[in-house]
């Protein structure tokens, strides 16, 4: 005789936090705006989550779409230990819908057998300490839908004294912020733009989210905080908006707070919207410089002057880089000026790492255990 078929199951599935039934039967997920309802069976549009039975689960915890060994600038995070390495690794899936994804064939992927690489939270901060990295970055997909299993590598990385990075568009609710960020060194949040009409139109959802994220980060936490905007041509370049951004992280978190520009390539849905000029970056660290805002850099281009960090005592270059890597290096082991004594704002004490990988990035497959 076959044996019952037994209810439905997720491999690799734990229990998530941050949902509860509704009236009708349904079960909310409490973690995100978008608070997917689902009937049995169903997973939220992250897909990572999902109704098992009468509790909703993480179905990716553990499991991951590979990991490398990158420059920490990589994330791109200019005030965090310049020069170190970073163990970066990412799951499936995304709570948003961008059009213009870079990493869409992992953040959009709905295949499972992406994830080849299994390991425990211990065995990830094992692997850091061995690949000589100073901190694990969350990175690839946003931390945010995989929470539960960031927090718990962040607490295996900690007791390995190895910090952590969160690499996201903080599209969060109140109560996992708090939770997820408390077990965070820094974090890299992409305000993707500065009007409501384009996180509606171009990733489905909002930007006060965002907003409220990026300020709860800055006032609430001992995180680091570095903003990335990718400048899409004719979406979200204007200057008007620009200077609203650039205004807003000037009023609402402060001058110190590093902003980077990056360049859009074309992907994805947005396939044929034209890569973002170098002068249109140039254009836009300009006008943050112009409002207040002390660290303003250019990325995914060569740009030697929007990639330079400058004391904001003498005007000193501290760092200079060529893309990711560090080609001059003069601030001492409290990160200060060497020539007027300044303290750059940031975090600091890691020293340059004589091993710098530069542009590289080493892909690392963990063992099975």
């Amino acid at each position: 005789m076959n044996a019952p078929t037994p209810p439905e199951r997720f491999d690799n599935a734990t229990a998530a936090r941050w949902w509860h039934a509704l009236p009708d039967g349904r079960l909310q997920c409490d973690l995100c705006p978008r608070e997917c309802r689902l009937h049995a069976g169903q997973r939220g549009l992250c897909f990572v989550r999902a109704r098992e039975g009468e509790r909703m689960v993480l179905t990716t915890h553990g499991r991951s779409s590979g990991f490398c060994v990158d420059p920490i600038e990589k994330k791109p995070l200019n005030h965090f230990h310049p020069g170190s390495r970073v163990f970066s690794f990412g799951t499936a899936g995304c709570n948003l819908a961008c059009k213009f994804c870079q990493n869409w064939d992992i953040s959009k992927s709905r295949e499972m057998d992406r994830l080849m690489d299994q390991a425990s939270p211990a065995r990830i901060a094992d692997a850091a300490v061995q690949s000589g990295c100073h901190s694990v970055a969350f990175t690839y997909n946003d931390p945010v839908i995989f929470a539960e299993y960031a927090m718990d590598t962040a607490d295996a990385c900690h007791a390995r004294g190895v910090q952590t990075v969160a690499v996201t568009a903080g599209y969060i609710h109140a109560e996992p912020r708090r939770a997820l960020f408390a077990k965070m060194d820094a974090a890299n949040v992409d305000l993707k733009a500065f009007t409501d009409h384009f996180y509606m139109q171009q990733t489905g959802a909002h930007l006060a989210p965002v907003l409220d994220t990026l300020a709860y980060i800055h006032h609430e936490t001992d995180c680091w905080l570095e903003i990335t905007t990718l400048l899409i041509p004719g979406a979200n370049d204007s200057t008007p908006e620009i200077e609203a951004l650039t205004r807003w992280v000037h009023t609402q978190l402060g001058p110190e707070v590093p902003l980077h520009f990056t360049a859009f390539h074309p992907a994805y849905r947005m396939g044929d919207v034209p890569p973002t000029p170098t002068q249109t970056l140039q254009r836009a660290r300009e006008i943050g410089l112009a409002q207040g805002l002390r660290h303003v850099y250019t990325g995914n281009v060569r740009d030697p002057a929007g990639a330079t960090t400058s004391c904001t005592g003498c005007g000193a270059a501290l760092i200079r880089r060529d893309w990711h890597a560090i080609t001059a290096y003069a601030l001492d082991a409290q990160g200060a000026c060497p020539q007027c004594g300044t303290r750059l704002a940031g975090r600091f004490g890691a020293g340059l790492d004589p091993r710098a990988l530069g542009n590289r990035r080493i892909p690392v497959r963990l063992q099975a255990a």
